[in-house]
């Protein structure tokens, strides 16, 4: 019998009361609260924010925690919730901790993953209000509430493991296919003394920047078109500057210096860019792309002038030495770079794209799990 039927026959002859959020839970107020400033690698206790880590932070500080206990965990300015079974200390302002009066803790939890999204898309600042519009089915016979929870909880949290071993052992795969692909890069942009000119970067490329035009967010008109900045898209508008094929240079912001993400990529087609992101034309495919693979291999600093707001100016841009070894083998070398970035890189390619097929396999299954019957309106 599969688990599904079995939970069927569990099920049998029990009806299902929807019930607001409101009525099986209960707020948590932290008496005490930690900034970011004073995050530690290790500690004593562990820190909880609305940020992306399930631990982010350590503290040794004197300070309160949150009891030991069974708590669903999320920021009103954030889309992480997470299920927190240990004592710990809050790090951030808005966050909420939400623990359950009646039902099992991880039931509401999985519940909560799948009608706080469904149902509220993520509407922030948290309210009373908002508390009533989620709904959360609840079993309405008493001897069987608990045992159809747990069960399932079991199958939920089986997929989630089941998913957390594989994404893990994706992940592990994917950081030794980019220690691999950085290392070939770092060869193939190796240059012995000698070996090949060097040109600048304001002779390899047109600088388009005089044809930027930023607009401020309330001035935009929607539509299809990638309205880019510094790191990427930021909006979509319906008008175009730009038609063609482009690399996009960060301009200012701390990625310059953080690189979190790439301060050179690559655009196509009709495109608006604001002024926070340089804007050059290239002869031939192979040229922009090797350019760009060049830019986020070396260490922009000595370029990047200002500490507070660091900004990578035209002057300074168009300075920047590059190798130029012969057409032939900058196609040579993007070819065999373009191969490792669809491998490492590519959310539809390669190995990212299993981690997010993991995550939406746990999602089939957990909306099959909940989807009971329901009402116009749910129950108080």
């Amino acid at each position: 019998m599969s688990e599904l039927s079995y939970l069927e026959k569990l099920l049998d002859g029990v009806e299902v009361e929807w019930k607001t959020l409101g009525t099986v839970i209960k707020t948590v107020t932290a008496s005490s609260k930690l900034k970011s400033q004073a995050y530690r690698a290790s500690g004593k206790l562990p820190i909880v924010d609305q940020g992306i880590k399930f631990i982010a932070g350590y503290t040794d500080e004197d300070v309160t925690p949150i009891e030991a206990g069974k708590y669903i965990i999320f920021g009103d300015h954030s889309e992480h919730i997470k299920y927190v079974d240990f004592p710990f200390v809050q790090g951030a302002d808005g966050l909420k901790i939400l623990s359950p009066i009646s039902a099992n803790a991880k039931y509401i939890y999985h519940a909560f993953l799948k009608f706080y999204k469904k149902e509220l898309s993520y509407k922030r600042h948290w309210s009373t209000a908002q508390q009533t519009l989620i709904p959360i089915p609840c079993p309405d016979n008493p001897e069987k509430s608990l045992a159809i929870q747990s069960e399932i909880v079991r199958i939920l949290d089986k997929f989630t493991a089941l998913t957390a071993e594989l994404t893990a052992e994706l992940t592990a795969e994917l950081n030794m296919r980019k220690k691999q692909y950085n290392y070939y890069r770092d060869q193939l942009l190796s240059f012995e003394e000698g070996e090949v000119e060097w040109k600048t970067l304001g002779d390899l490329g047109e600088n388009l920047d005089s044809k930027r035009k930023p607009i401020t967010s309330g001035l935009r008109e929607a539509g299809s078109i990638p309205y880019y900045g510094a790191s990427g898209i930021v909006d979509y508008v319906k008008d175009y500057i730009f038609d063609g094929d482009f690399l996009l240079i960060s301009e200012d912001g701390a990625n310059l210096l953080a690189r979190n993400t790439p301060i050179a990529f690559s655009i196509s087609g009709k495109s608006w860019v604001n002024n926070h992101a340089h804007v050059i034309k290239f002869d031939s495919y192979a040229e922009r792309r090797y350019v760009e693979y060049y830019l986020n291999s070396i260490d922009l600093s000595p370029y990047i002038s200002g500490a507070a707001q660091p900004k990578l100016n035209k002057k300074n841009l168009e300075s920047i030495r590059i190798p130029n070894p012969s057409p032939e083998d900058k196609e040579r070398i993007v070819s065999i770079l373009d191969k490792f970035d669809a491998l490492t890189n590519s959310i539809s390619e390669g190995l990212p794209r299993e981690i997010e097929l993991r995550q939406k396999q746990y999602e089939y299954y957990r909306d099959l799990l909940f989807s009971f019957p329901k009402p116009e309106t749910a129950s108080n």
